[in-house]
């Protein structure tokens, strides 16, 4: 039986790459987002399996950032990953998989990889753990919010979206936000930036062109941004279409307030379908009552730590530590062994020991607590965290937290 070969897909394999990506993810091969679907790719960074004398899988990287406590960590965002249905059940993904891992750990400039994973139950064997989580509202109109000040100091625009205008403003407001959340990866090339006004018919599903709502200051600076489209229909009782919300940023609890107030009150809808939103998004506890915006626990992104050392030494930890790890890491087996995290919130050093291990945990775990919002203790309660020295997970567990919670709301 032939063993599936990885190798490069330039621009000139595009078909490839489609013809593929086609029968994987159930597209029509007519579709008209192909041009905006691969907006922001890095051709020197994509890949396909060839097996039979075919190309049998593919997938690409982003060069990306994600913020972590105290830090920016450079992450391989793993996308695009997909196998063409004759070919499962061959190797072909394991094969994908491990050339990932080995160019990234190869090249050494990113300590960490990160995914969002369309089935969840594939990437843990991988050693990926989900680091975020977010939750999703239905605003119905008119939804009562408290007040805040700051905000009769605030306007809201409503434009057609328009890329070459809209792309760097929502860029900057972006970037300007993701610096205080860890797990808000960033999108530094153009291409990738160009991407998230992208608005072909495919994506629309029955709805208007794509919107855009900016939050400014009496100075004309952008505070905030909504990204959506509104869907009408028609009950007997009258209009009742519905808002829905590719993406919003804000930048302080004000720009929410007025954002948030304004999507909920546009005529002829009903309701606001808000999108992602963090766990402590500040419309939690804007909303007078939450439970009727029907919130909805959701899926985050997945981090694999490719390089334990570089990775934890990158960020800073809330309280003082000193624990000797012992990771399991089958598909990175340098990883593997105990190892000694010390440190703080000033830094951190890790480095192999041959002490005895305080905490055993695979390297998929340890994925899931570095950003800070999966914490070790509920972890070990789950039983994925082994405590051998009595008193060390509590205490692990609490360097390991931070004051905001992880979220990444852009699914790559």
């Amino acid at each position: 039986m032939s063993v599936p070969t990885v190798v490069p897909l330039g621009p000139d394999r595009r078909d490839d790459w489609l013809a593929v990506d086609d029968w994987a993810w159930s597209q029509d091969p007519e579709r008209s987002d192909k041009d905006a679907s691969l907006l922001g790719v890095e051709w020197d960074r994509t890949f396909g399996a060839e097996l039979d004398g075919e190309v049998a899988g593919i997938y690409a990287v982003f060069s990306l950032r994600t913020p972590v406590p105290g830090g920016d960590v450079p992450t391989a965002g793993l996308t695009g990953v997909g196998v063409h249905p004759h070919h499962r059940r061959r190797g072909v993904l394991t094969a994908m998989m491990r050339h990932h891992l080995a160019t990234v750990q190869e090249a050494g400039a990113e300590p960490v990889s990160a995914l969002w994973a369309a089935e969840p139950g594939i990437y843990g064997r991988f050693g990926y753990g989900m680091a975020t989580r977010g939750q999703r509202f239905t605003l119905l109109r008119g939804a009562a919010m408290a007040d805040v000040p700051g905000t009769d100091a605030l306007a809201v625009r409503f434009e057609r979206a328009d890329t070459d205008r809209h792309a760097p403003l929502v860029a900057a407001c972006h970037e300007a936000a993701r610096r205080g959340r860890p797990g808000m990866v960033s999108r530094d090339s153009e291409g990738l930036q160009r991407r998230m006004l992208a608005d072909p018919k495919d994506w629309r599903e029955g709805g208007e062109p794509l919107k855009v709502a900016l939050v400014t200051d009496a100075g004309g600076g952008v505070r905030g941004y909504a990204l959506f489209r509104r869907k009408e229909k028609w009950e007997v009782t009258g209009p009742d279409g519905t808002v829905s919300v590719r993406e919003a940023v804000t930048l302080d609890g004000a720009a929410s307030r007025v954002l948030w107030g304004r999507l909920a009150d546009l005529d002829l809808m009903g309701r606001v379908e808000t999108g992602a939103r963090p766990l402590d998004d500040p419309l939690v506890h804007q909303l007078v009552d939450m439970r009727a915006a029907s919130p909805r626990l959701i899926n985050g992104l997945w981090v694999r730590v490719v390089d334990t050392g570089r990775a934890l030494a990158a960020r800073t930890y809330a309280t003082e530590l000193d624990v000797v790890l012992e990771i399991a890491d089958v598909s990175c087996p340098e990883n593997a062994g105990r190892w000694r995290l010390s440190g703080g919130p000033g830094g951190a050093v890790y480095e192999r020991t041959t002490d005895g291990a305080d905490l055993a945990l695979d390297v998929r775990v340890l994925g899931s607590a570095y950003l800070g919002g999966e914490t070790l203790a509920a972890l070990g309660a789950a039983g994925l965290v082994a405590e051998v020295t009595p008193g060390t997970l509590a205490r692990s567990s609490r360097a390991f937290t931070h004051d905001v919670a992880p979220f990444s709301g852009w699914v790559f």
